[in-house]
C-alpha cells in the first residue's frame, strides 16, 4: 500500500492500520481526527523513512517556514518565504489561513501546523531547494519534529531551527557568535545548540530530512546574519506575523527587488 500526500508519495516499510493510513493521505483534512496514541504511531511510522545522508546538490534557494497562532486558538496563519542562496534575499512568499482543533501537546505540534504549511507549500510554483522550519527536525524525543515530519511527507530537503530545546542534553556553547555544542539524547547526537549572536541565547539546529547533522549546522551558520534567528526563519516569522495582523494577504506572491522590511 502506498501512502500518498496529494502528489507526494512515500513507500512504507511497516504498514499502519488503514485508519491511520487515511489520516496521512490527506493530513490537511484528517490530522484533527487523530488521538495522541494514533499520532504517536504516525510519528513512529514516518521515522522509518528519515534520510540523514549528506546533501549533495547545489543550493540556490532556501525557504523559511513558520506559523502563528494563539496557544489555544483554532486559527492558524502559515507561511513560507523563499530566499536566494547564499545572498538570502526574499524572492517569493506563500501565505495560508487555516484552522485546527488538534490539541496543543508538546512533541505533537506538527499535527497542528503541518496541514496549513502543506497548503502554503503547494502554492509555490517552484519548490525551494531547502526548507528551514521554525521548529525541530530530529531534535525530538521520537526524532520526528515538524521539519522531519514535513520532509518525509513531501520528500523536501528540510532542517529545523528551534528557539527552545525539545529533547536531549547539551553544554552551553561559548558566548560568541558561531560557537556551538552538540545536543545528545541516549548517547545519540540529535542536533546542536548554536550561538548565532554574541551573548544571546542559543538556537537549536537539527536536520529534518535528506541532509546530515553537519549539513544542518553548516547551513544554519551560513544563514545567520545580525539577528538571533537565521535569515530564512526570521523572514518567515516577520511575514507570517504581518499576515496575521492584516498587513499582508493570503496567497502566493513574488517579491520585487525592494524589501518589505
Amino acid at each position: 500500500m502506498n501512502i500518498r500526500v496529494n502528489h507526494f508519495r512515500i513507500q512504507p516499510r511497516n504498514i499502519m492500520p488503514d485508519s491511520l493510513n487515511r489520516m496521512v493521505i490527506t493530513p490537511e483534512l484528517n490530522y484533527d481526527q487523530l488521538t495522541i496514541p494514533e499520532a504517536t504511531l504516525v510519528q513512529q511510522q514516518l521515522r522509518g523513512h528519515l534520510n540523514l545522508e549528506p546533501f549533495q546538490k547545489d543550493i540556490k534557494t532556501i525557504a523559511g517556514a513558520d506559523i502563528s497562532l494563539a496557544l489555544y486558538s483554532e486559527t492558524v496563519y502559515a507561511g513560507l518565504v523563499v530566499l536566494t542562496y547564499p545572498e538570502l534575499q526574499p524572492i517569493a512568499y506563500s501565505l495560508v489561513r487555516s484552522s485546527t482543533i488538534f490539541p496543543y501537546v508538546p512533541g505533537y505540534l506538527a499535527f497542528r501546523e503541518i496541514p496549513a504549511i502543506l497548503k502554503a507549500y503547494e502554492q509555490l510554483p517552484v519548490k525551494p531547494d531547502v526548507v528551514m522550519f521554525d521548529g525541530n527536525g530530529i531534535l525530538h524525543a521520537r526524532r520526528m519534529g515538524i521539519a522531519s515530519h514535513f520532509g518525509v511527507l513531501t520528500g523536501a530537503v528540510t532542517m529545523g531551527c528551534a528557539k527552545k530545546k525539545l529533547a536531549g542534553k547539551y553544554d552551553d556553547p561559548g558566548v560568541l557568535k558561531g560557537e556551538y555544542t552538540q545536543v545528545t539524547d541516549k548517547g545519540e547526537v540529535i542536533g546542536y545548540a548554536v550561538r548565532t549572536k554574541d551573548n544571546v541565547k542559543p538556537v537549536f539546529i537539527s536536520p529534518g530530512h535528506q541532509m546530515s547533522l553537519e549539513d544542518s549546522l553548516t547551513l544554519a551558520l551560513k544563514c545567520t546574519g545580525r539577528h538571533r534567528l537565521p535569515e530564512p526563519t526570521r523572514r518567515a516569522h516577520e511575514y507570517v506575523n504581518r499576515f496575521r495582523i492584516g498587513a499582508l494577504v493570503e496567497g502566493y506572491y513574488e517579491v520585487d527587488s525592494w524589501s518589505l522590511f
